[in-house]
């Protein structure tokens, strides 16, 4: 098969299926041990987290690009267009080069299926193999790689970082990777490496001697949030570690974990980059769907929230931030595998919530919702109507979040901005 068009590269990785009968890395390594082993010839740092490991990785790129680093990024879910998931210095992957990867990975596929016949690659496994060879194609000094899902047994943990990064542990994915929140942290601790060192985020006290106990076993050295680096919220965001000290634009708590564990992982990384220009990379990071604000009177807010976790940290900020003369206005849609009960029990009495879906397969609809929440909240089948709706009943000091799912975002994005495309959770 040779692709001609993006268009074609993309429709054929959707064709694909998307988990092997065994959860092993034997077909990814097999296809870049075909290609020369790519990941091995470019420095990268390796993201996981059951959230926060997106934006951490963006601000880890823009860091590194600030250093004066060729920098690639490979990141999931996108928001706007697939192109979004490989990216190189900010810009995302070229139809061309999209084009010309695919191909080059696509004869290595053929030649390994004349010995085996039953050879082939997954979704993810597919998109992974793409990233690593356009960054070595590209000669990339540092490549950020984020997880798709859990670390041990994802398809991105054929590399040996520089840095590991582990940014929260949180139930989410309990099918896959637990079912109990101590299972989702052996799984991440995979990506700790012998002798790397590991960054940890706001991680639960609970699961802490787990990520411990295999950091002591591959000798790898640790920096703990709170223990080791701090980040303080009042009017801005205060970061230190060792003797460095830097004040950042105010952001949603969560968000300044997220800064903070970037900063600390970029300084093991000891490149030269004055605090000033640190300061800079990060307060000029924008993360597509992630605290995205469209609008500022009223607000507007798109965030791609769609696990517990995430939900409560985000209404947590909303509700302190919301001037007491407003109100919070929601639209929302979840994948309907998700916690949906426990999720909208975190909406105060007084939000206006409004229960929507989009044309997904795993999407809620109308029916997926639990019956309490069915009762409480309008349905609205038509996300562009409900929005519109929604927006028309704004006064300057509400708050409209759309939130979630990734694809709600992304639809919304496209009736702002029908120019570009959609998103993948």
């Amino acid at each position: 098969m040779k692709f001609l068009t993006a268009h074609d590269v993309i429709k054929h990785l959707y064709s694909l299926p998307h988990l092997h009968p065994k959860n092993d890395l034997s077909f990814i390594k097999r296809i870049l041990s075909s290609l020369g082993d790519p990941q091995n010839k470019v420095k990268t740092i390796h993201v996981t987290g059951t959230n926060g490991k997106g934006s951490t990785s963006y601000y880890l790129s823009n860091l590194l690009q600030k250093a004066g680093q060729k920098t690639g990024l490979f990141v999931s879910p996108y928001v706007r267009e697939f192109n979004e998931r490989i990216q190189l210095n900010g810009q995302d992957i070229p139809n061309s080069d999209l084009v010309k990867v695919a191909n080059i990975v696509e004869s290595k596929i053929e030649l390994l299926q004349k010995d085996d016949p039953n050879f082939a690659l997954v979704t993810f496994e597919y998109e992974t193999a793409l990233a690593f060879e356009y960054f070595y194609l590209n000669r990339c000094d540092y490549a950020v790689i984020e997880v798709g899902i859990g670390g041990q047994h994802d398809k991105t943990n054929v590399i040996c970082p520089e840095v590991s990064v582990i940014t929260t542990i949180g139930l989410d994915h309990e099918k896959i990777i637990g079912p109990t929140i101590e299972d989702i942290a052996h799984e991440k601790s995979g990506i700790i490496k012998s002798k790397k060192p590991v960054v940890l985020g706001n991680v639960p006290q609970t699961v802490l001697p787990i990520l411990l106990k295999k950091a002591n076993e591959t000798k790898s050295s640790v920096y703990l949030l709170g223990r080791d680096y701090t980040v303080e919220t009042t009017k801005n965001i205060q970061y230190c570690f060792k003797n460095h000290q830097i004040v950042f634009a105010k952001r949603p708590l969560v968000e300044s974990y997220d800064i903070a564990i970037a900063v600390t992982a970029f300084y093991l990384l000891h490149l030269p980059l004055e605090e000033k220009m640190i300061e800079k990379a990060i307060d000029q990071t924008n993360i597509p769907g992630r605290y995205q604000i469209i609008s500022k009177a009223p607000k507007i807010v798109l965030d791609g929230a769609h696990n517990i976790q995430a939900m409560n940290n985000l209404l947590s900020f909303l509700h302190q931030v919301k001037n007491k003369d407003g109100r919070l206005y929601c639209l929302v849609t979840m994948m309907k595998d998700k916690d949906l009960k426990q999720v909208f029990d975190l909406f105060e009495d007084q939000d206006k919530v409004t229960l929507t879906t989009v044309p997904y397969s795993r999407a809620a609809k109308l029916n997926d919702f639990p019956a309490e929440v069915r009762e409480k909240y309008a349905y609205d089948a038509n996300y562009c109507h409900a929005y519109q709706n929604l927006k028309n009943k704004l006064s300057k000091n509400d708050i409209l979040l759309v939130t979630g799912s990734f694809y709600l975002v992304s639809a919304i994005l496209q009736v702002e901005d029908p120019i570009n495309a959609s998103a993948r959770d």
